[in-house]
């Protein structure tokens, strides 16, 4: 049913019209469906994409979620990928078909979304105390008996907030929690103590809305982080669940859940993971890593776990934004036609990478141009030699960051090695 429904919902993507809406493509295939435009496999460079115009490799994407699923597996981890990073349902669905167990979400929105594309699992790692949106929680988790849903708590007030929403809701099931054990002080959100922890799991216990599940946190948000500090702290969080299991905590439980995993540290989670001893339950060790299906040229190809680990592989950056010299104004400088509403930009600069000549289509590597700022609409671009670009020449350039890359985008066009579109990719912010 769920798979059903998932299919559906892609096929109603593809069903979608190609018009204003969309950036970047070709104005003549306006009134076409999107997967009438797939279905054509045009050239990004040369049957009528307007630039600027972000690219997704797909032979990247194929590598990553490979990559990934071979990663959770050899370490015994299930997987709920971070979906607030792309915000897409076909690379949810690529996700899912190499092994992940759910999806994250960030906020209620986010998992509106999933359900809407049949989702059947998703952890939100937040406290939900938006009564409205527990009211369509309990709507959710009513009408269909294999939706599982969790989420954090992290206070007194905000299992105060879900226990009456949900009872003036009618909820029929409990909402499944895991206490959020902060990841020190100073980090972002969490208990902050192993006692404030005990005073929550008491609290739970209390009303019949909510059942706790088990222990979950961040680890990318541990102070000044090392891989002893980050270390220490998933220790702590298999130490509580391990604490609470032996109050009795966990009770009538089919699974225990145990969850961390950001995209700097998983391999620290699996070392640690690793170490959990047997509970009075299977365990769920979940990682949640999102940033991994298109990796990217800045952020993550600095902090990527396997720059630590190489014999496990390495991630691919998928990105590509292609912009055009539009001005040309001194030998040493240069302007392209993408700026912030189009690249991200919140984490570092984009990196001009390869230069496509506007007279024959050759390739040459960027070098001497460099990306010194970013306008509205503009991309500010320093140059060495007063050969290196003339206007009309496009420009690939690496993006940093790909939370900020998918959400300045509606319609992103998957690009094999040659160009060809082979798919566009729908995001939903």
């Amino acid at each position: 049913m769920a798979g059903e429904r998932l299919a559906q919902g892609l096929k109603g993507l593809a069903d979608e019209r190609v018009d204003h809406r969309f950036k970047a493509l070709p104005p003549d295939a306006e009134g076409r469906t999107v997967g009438e435009l797939a279905a054509e496999r045009r050239n990004l460079f040369s049957d009528g994409f307007t630039t600027p115009v972000l690219a997704l490799s797909a032979e990247s994407v194929a590598h990553n979620l490979a990559l990934m699923e071979t990663y959770a597996t050899r370490h015994g981890l299930a997987f709920a990928p971070h979906g607030k990073t792309c915000m897409a349902p076909q690379l949810f669905a690529r996700q899912l078909e190499h092994g992940a167990w759910g999806i994250t979400a960030a906020v209620p929105h986010q998992a509106r979304v999933y359900r809407t594309y049949g989702i059947e699992r998703i952890f939100l790692a937040n406290e939900v105390v938006d009564a409205a949106a527990l009211r369509w929680l309990a709507g959710e988790l009513a009408a269909d008996p294999g939706f599982r849903f969790m989420c954090y708590v992290d206070s007194l007030r905000g299992i105060e907030l879900m226990d009456t929403a949900l009872r003036e809701a009618g909820a029929t099931r409990p909402v499944d929690v895991v206490v959020e054990l902060g990841a020190g002080e100073g980090a972002r959100t969490g208990v902050r103590t192993e006692a404030e922890c005990l005073e929550l799991a008491d609290a739970i216990a209390g009303v019949d809305t909510l059942r706790l599940v088990g222990v979950a946190g961040y680890e990318g948000e541990v102070p000044d982080a090392t891989p002893e500090r980050v270390t220490a702290w998933l220790r702590r969080l298999v130490a509580l669940a391990v604490q609470f299991d032996a109050a009795g905590r966990f009770t009538d439980l089919d699974q225990i859940v145990i969850s961390a995993g950001g995209s700097a540290w998983f391999d620290a989670v699996a070392e640690v993971f690793a170490e959990i001893p047997e509970l009075s339950a299977p365990v769920l060790k979940l990682l949640r890593s999102g940033a991994y299906v298109s990796h990217d040229d800045g952020q993550y190809r600095k902090l990527t776990p396997f720059n630590r680990v190489p014999e496990e592989g390495a991630l691919q950056p998928a990105f590509r934004l292609w912009a055009q010299v539009l001005s040309r104004p001194t030998p040493e400088q240069a302007f392209l036609n993408a700026g912030k509403r189009d690249a991200a930009y919140d984490l570092h600069l984009p990196e001009a990478q390869v230069v496509r000549s506007g007279r024959d289509g050759t390739l040459r590597e960027a070098k001497g141009v460099t990306v010194t700022g970013l306008s509205d609409q503009h991309a500010w671009v320093s140059t060495e030699r007063a050969g290196d670009l003339e206007v009309g020449d496009w420009v690939g350039l690496g993006l940093s960051h790909p939370c900020t890359s998918f959400d300045k985008w509606q319609l992103i066009p998957l690009v094999e090695r040659d160009g060809t579109v082979t798919e566009f990719i729908r995001t939903f912010f």
